[in-house]
């Protein structure tokens, strides 16, 4: 007779459990709301907006890609 889903669920969370690993739960966007990509959008649009008044950021970045060269072969 085969195990009971829920009987093989426990017994899965115990042995994650005993190999040293707990249960979270995460909580992400909902990509399928309509607003998803304007709200994405608008986000992208204000970090972008920030990094161009951060010229200590802009110089950073630019020693990194500087810094960079020869990486990839």
């Amino acid at each position: 007779m085969a195990t009971p889903v829920n009987l093989r669920v426990q017994k899965r969370r115990d042995a994650l459990r005993r190999a040293g690993l707990r249960p979270v739960q995460i909580w992400v966007p909902d990509t399928r709301r309509p607003d998803f990509a304007q709200e994405c959008r608008r986000q992208c649009l204000l970090v972008a907006e920030a990094d161009a008044a951060d010229r200590q950021l802009q110089q950073l970045l630019d020693d990194a890609v500087a810094d960079a060269d020869g990486w990839q072969t």
